[in-house]
């Protein structure tokens, strides 16, 4: 299955996000936050002070320069004194709002509600909480993610995922070549093409080498 961009979804699998993981971040005991995760350096705190940067400058419109890994850093230094109710307030603003700006511009922002969800993801997994890279959102996530593998000229590949009947449809076909085939689970196919750690992962990819598959980095 493969499909146009839906404008809203980015924004339903935000709020959907927000609505499952704020109650948990809200009730964790606070020296848990600095558990590391699998974003090379950063702790649960960093990853979410990220998050709420990266959504509220979207919220306000203000994307100079946004998105690389400098002003990443440079967004997580910058709250490194505030609060963690005020790094949980800024990230549920931004899971709030950002949803109509990102439905209107031209699709460039959706890959960052995506990896918001990623990082919901990279965090369950660090604080050991189930449903990281799946469970609720997962239906959305897949569909942005069959647009944005083709913005991000990932080779053509078709996916069977376990639960799922039809195949997913990935990337775009390349001259020659025909398309590679993935047998995995959703989590796994996410951390394929979000570039994470596969420890303990069980798939069969013929066809493509797992870096040609990531979309970030």
């Amino acid at each position: 299955m493969a499909g146009e961009r839906d404008p809203w979804l980015p924004g339903r699998l935000l709020r959907t996000e927000r609505d499952a993981l704020m109650p948990l971040l809200r009730g964790t005991e606070p020296s848990r936050f600095a558990a590391r995760t699998a974003c090379p350096g950063w702790t649960v705190r960093d990853v979410l002070a990220h998050c709420g940067a990266a959504l509220v400058r979207i919220v306000e419109g203000r994307l100079d320069g946004a998105f690389t890994p400098e002003a990443n850093a440079a967004d997580v230094r910058e709250r490194a004194d505030w609060t963690t109710a005020q790094i949980l307030d800024e990230l549920e603003r931004g899971l709030t709002e950002a949803g109509p700006v990102i439905a209107a511009s031209d699709g460039e922002l959706d890959v960052i509600a995506l990896g918001e969800w990623v990082h919901a993801g990279d965090v369950r997994e660090a604080l050991d909480e189930p449903g990281a890279y799946g469970g609720r959102g997962a239906a959305d996530a897949l569909a942005i993610l069959s647009v944005t593998s083709r913005v991000r000229h990932t080779p053509r590949l078709h996916a069977v995922l376990a639960g799922h009947d039809a195949p997913l449809v990935l990337g775009n076909e390349v001259d020659g070549r025909p398309a590679a085939s993935l047998k995995a689970d959703v989590p796994t196919l996410i951390r394929l093409y979000a570039g994470r750690p596969l420890v303990r992962t069980r798939y069969e990819l013929h066809g493509a080498t797992e870096s040609e598959l990531v979309i970030y980095g």
